[in-house]
């Protein structure tokens, strides 16, 4: 089985511009893109902050450096510049992916930057039989019923 992963997040990036007349996609700094590891032409859901609003859409890698987060296409009615957005993009990962996946997660300012990176610490989905930090868990006594004995 294949499991619907968040890999990687741009959180609370703030559109730049925005373009009806565009076929459609989020234009997005390609530094950020790379940062987060999230490939151009790459399907990512877009929550905006503002309205509450979500759509899905893929990226277009924009100009290095510049900060852009531009809403085109008929997204553009629904997301105005200065709107705080949050860009995730998901992965399918069988199971032992998804046990080690470790999400990349940007946090934004108002410009855009990377202000602070976000490191998970320990795996998005813990093994079974290990404790959160991922070391196997104690061993608890069962007494004849099945249920776990106080200790």
């Amino acid at each position: 089985m294949l499991r619907t992963m968040m890999h990687a997040k741009l959180h609370r990036g703030r559109v730049t511009e925005t373009r009806l007349d565009y076929v459609g996609s989020i234009t997005i700094d390609r530094q950020l893109l790379e940062e987060a590891g999230i490939l151009e032409n790459e399907r990512v859901q877009v929550l905006n902050l503002m309205t509450g609003e979500r759509m899905e859409t893929y990226t277009i890698a924009g100009e290095p450096g510049s900060g852009v987060i531009g809403i085109n296409g008929a997204a553009a009615r629904r997301f105005q510049v200065g709107d705080q957005v949050i860009i995730i993009a998901y992965g399918l990962f069988d199971e032992e992916e998804a046990r080690r996946l470790r999400p990349r997660v940007l946090i934004l300012d108002d410009e855009n930057r990377v202000v602070r990176r976000v490191e998970t610490g320990a795996p998005a989905v813990a093994p079974m039989g290990t404790d959160e930090t991922g070391r196997p868990a104690p061993a608890r006594p069962v007494d004849r019923a099945g249920s776990i004995a106080e200790t």
